[in-house]
């Protein structure tokens, strides 16, 4: 059990939440009911022990507990621990996969820095429905873990024919294509500029021919393949994001 004043951490590390409410000094929030139990009974924090709070919009700042309820838990903002800062303005689109592949992607998108999370059912899609709140929470949680400001926004699912519709063509497109002739991500992205990307990957058995044939089409998509070996669609997704991080993004 943490001491007085102490912050309160569990197995993962430092403690932190997401909240809606605006943060400033000396504001008082009372917290919803799960992260209210999370911290009573899980982490059986008290009164004067400290955790961290972000919003996406003010900084990261720590607060003090104040109270400790049967349902609800009272905290004190202290003071602004970081200011605020974004990642960079990259959008994974990808074809919803199986629930547990799924969680994992997004996940581990938010970690690797990903704004924005859009599901897209082309013809081979094999999921015919997406839970959106589920994609949140996952969001929510892994930004909490992973020391981000912000989470990514989940987009409404959307058909692949209807994407493109109204696409700002500024925002330049990775297309995942492993059944093409396109070249190596890294060759690929090495010379691009830097700017509003989006990655498409595809669902477990590939883009439909006329799929590709249409992405390609597009003044604005850039067809790359992830190396020479087979890989699963969580796999293609995470590996095309580690690629255009390290080329074009906040790790270059």
């Amino acid at each position: 059990m943490p001491q007085d004043g102490q912050d309160v951490t569990y197995p993962g590390g430092l403690t932190r939440l997401y909240v809606e409410a605006p943060l400033a000094q000396g504001a008082q929030l009372a917290i919803g009911e799960d992260q209210s139990h999370f911290l009573a009974n899980v982490l059986r924090a008290k009164a004067g022990d400290r955790v961290r709070l972000f919003n996406g919009r003010d900084g990261e700042w720590s607060a003090s507990v104040t109270t400790v309820g049967k349902r609800t838990v009272t905290l004190t903002l202290d003071a602004q621990t970081r200011p605020q800062t974004g990642v960079p303005d990259l959008w994974l689109l990808l074809a919803p996969i199986k629930k547990t592949p799924l969680d994992y992607i997004v996940q581990k998108a938010t970690e690797l820095g990903v704004a924005r999370i859009a599901p897209v059912i082309t013809r081979r899609t094999i999921v015919e429905r997406v839970n959106g709140d589920r994609m949140r929470a996952n969001a929510i949680e892994a930004a909490e873990q992973s020391g981000r400001l912000t989470v990514p926004e989940i987009a409404e699912p959307v058909d692949l024919s209807k994407v493109f519709t109204n696409w700002n063509t500024e925002r330049r497109l990775v297309f995942c294509d492993e059944a093409g002739d396109a070249r190596p991500a890294v060759a690929a992205l090495a010379n691009m500029p830097r700017g509003p990307w989006a990655i498409l990957t595809g669902p477990e058995g590939g883009f439909d021919p006329a799929e590709r044939e249409m992405i390609r089409r597009l003044s604005f998509a850039v067809p790359v393949t992830l190396g020479p070996r087979i890989m699963r669609a969580d796999t293609a997704a995470l590996a095309a994001i580690t690629i255009w991080q390290s080329t074009l993004g906040d790790w270059s």
